[in-house]
């Protein structure tokens, strides 16, 4: 088994950096800069939906704890 030195030693760590870069970007990266598109997607999918009817235990529904009061 050969060691890497080098250049060869850049090259891998900087693929394998890259690599972590390709798979964080739609997950986690993507939604923090295009947050209109996954509203809209929200927003169809919970269509119809009565968050009052399915919550559970008599609690209250979900509010922004920032928002003003």
């Amino acid at each position: 088994m050969s060691t890497l030195k080098g250049r060869k030693f850049i090259a891998f760590i900087s693929m394998i950096v890259g690599g972590i870069g390709l798979a964080v970007y739609p997950i986690i990266i993507d939604p923090m800069i295009n947050t209109d598109k996954y509203k809209k997607i929200q927003e169809q999918t919970r269509a119809g939906v009565n968050q009052e009817a399915i919550q559970p235990g008599g609690m209250k529904v979900w509010s922004d704890p920032f928002g003003r009061k």
